[in-house]
């Protein structure tokens, strides 16, 4: 309890950023590519931004501690910075949060990113803040096997049992496809199962939310899939103990 207490307050802290989603319809662009950290306060920036832009990306986990991932990035790019992004549709390659954060809007919303997203000193604080707040959880390395395959997660930044699953396939290095499923439309407001839309649920259209409920019945979030198991399950709880169990070392 103390746990999800902590991530509702991270998201607070920062304002829901990285809840609402643009009301793009379903993609066939490559997905983009980041070296990210969990607890660290830019790659929040640009994870929120990706989040709310409606995108899905690669993440390539490189907690403090960790070399399986970083002794990839310095061997190709001669570098250990973090965020690092890759953007295949555009053979765009950024190390910068503000630089990152500035081309994603500027090339898939074809405007400025807002305020509460820029990579500024007030949203560094506060990003700074949540990641206080949980204990800088995700940040360090904890030994752990090595999947052969990417795992899958549908999530949005905000989302405080989301935060959980991200802290712990990071600190086990486990590279991850996330799907954002964030909400497009204001009646999605709200957990799953107490919207501010009243009766039957309806995601927009020909959207990832829409693709999610008639394969699921249901939108929510997280949700995990593992090819390497054939895996799938929802809740947070249930999905930390079952990536402890099958790849902690």
């Amino acid at each position: 309890m103390l746990n999800l207490l902590t991530s509702l307050l991270a998201s607070q802290t920062r304002l829901w950023a990285g809840t609402k989603a643009e009301k793009t319809t379903l993609s066939t662009q490559d997905p983009l590519i980041m070296y990210d950290n969990e607890a660290d306060p830019t790659c929040r920036l640009v994870r929120e931004a990706i989040s709310e832009l409606n995108l899905d990306v690669l993440i390539i986990p490189c907690p403090q501690g960790g070399e399986r991932h970083k002794q990839e990035l310095t061997a190709n790019y001669a570098t250990t910075k973090l965020p690092f992004l890759i953007d295949k549709n555009t053979q765009v390659i950024l190390n910068s949060a503000s630089e990152i954060i500035t081309y994603l809007y500027k090339h898939y919303a074809d405007r400025t990113p807002p305020l509460r997203i820029q990579s500024n000193i007030l949203n560094y604080s506060s990003s700074l803040a949540a990641s206080l707040l949980r204990l800088n959880a995700g940040r360090t390395k904890k030994a752990a096997l090595v999947p052969e395959d990417p795992l899958v997660l549908y999530s949005f930044e905000s989302s405080p049992y989301s935060r959980l699953v991200r802290e712990t396939l990071c600190e086990l290095e486990i590279p991850y496809l996330l799907i954002n499923l964030g909400k497009q439309q204001f009646g999605e407001l709200g957990p799953a199962t107490q919207r501010l839309q009243q009766g039957e649920y309806v995601p927009l259209p020909n959207t990832k939310r829409s693709q999610f409920m008639e394969e699921h019945g249901t939108v929510q979030v997280p949700f995990l899939k593992d090819p390497n198991t054939h895996t799938d399950m929802f809740e947070s709880k249930a999905i930390v103990n079952y990536l402890i169990t099958t790849y902690a070392a």
